[in-house]
C-alpha cells in the first residue's frame, strides 16, 4: 500500500513539474515568427521602382494577379516582328492571356532590371526607357535568354495613386 501511495505521489509530482515546465516556455518545435525586420516583397507601386519591383515579383512567382495590377485598363503592348517588318500591338486582355501562357509554360522566369537610360515626364505621366535581361527556363535543356530595352509610358491618377503601365514597347533584340 505504501508503494502505491508513493507512486501516486511521484506521478503527481512528475506531471506537475512537466506541466509547469511546458507552460512556462516557448514550444521549441514551433518557434514564433521573427518580426524584428518587417520586409515585404510586393510594394504599393507609388514609386517607379516599386512598379518594377512588383513586375519582377510577378514574373518570379508567375503571379497574374500582381501582373494585372501593373497594367492600366487601356494598356497597349507593342513589339517589332522583324520577319514581317511590321510592328505588332495588342491590348490588355491579350497581354494577360499571353502572359498567363508564358507563366504556365515556363518552369522558371528571371527578370533583371538594369539601369534606366531615359526618364522624362511629370508626377502623373512618365516615359521610361530601361534595359533588362530575361531568362526563361522551359526545362533544363531549353533556356531562352532575352536582352533588350523597354520603352514604357507610366501613368497615375494623382500623386497619391499607384503607377500603372499604359504603353509598353518592347525593344528586344
Amino acid at each position: 500500500m505504501k508503494i502505491i501511495k508513493k507512486r501516486k505521489h511521484y506521478s503527481l509530482l512528475i506531471i506537475t513539474v512537466l506541466l509547469t515546465a511546458f507552460s512556462s516556455c516557448d514550444n521549441i518545435f514551433s518557434p514564433g515568427l521573427d518580426t524584428s525586420t518587417p520586409t515585404t516583397i510586393i510594394t504599393d507601386q507609388k514609386t517607379v521602382e516599386g512598379l518594377f519591383q512588383n513586375f519582377k515579383y510577378a514574373y518570379t512567382f508567375k503571379d497574374t494577379t500582381v501582373y494585372g495590377n501593373l497594367l492600366s485598363e487601356d494598356f497597349i503592348f507593342t513589339y517589332r516582328d522583324y520577319e514581317s517588318g511590321f510592328d505588332v500591338s495588342w491590348d490588355r486582355p491579350t497581354e494577360m492571356r499571353t502572359t498567363q501562357g508564358l507563366f504556365q509554360s515556363a518552369q522558371k522566369l528571371d527578370v533583371v532590371w538594369n539601369n534606366i537610360i531615359f526618364q522624362g515626364g511629370d508626377s502623373l505621366d512618365l516615359n521610361i526607357k530601361r534595359s533588362f535581361n530575361l531568362t526563361v527556363t522551359f526545362n533544363p535543356s531549353d533556356i531562352a535568354r532575352l536582352n533588350g530595352f523597354v520603352d514604357m509610358n507610366l501613368h497615375r491618377q494623382s500623386t497619391d495613386a499607384v503607377w500603372k503601365i499604359k504603353r509598353w514597347r518592347d525593344e528586344s533584340f
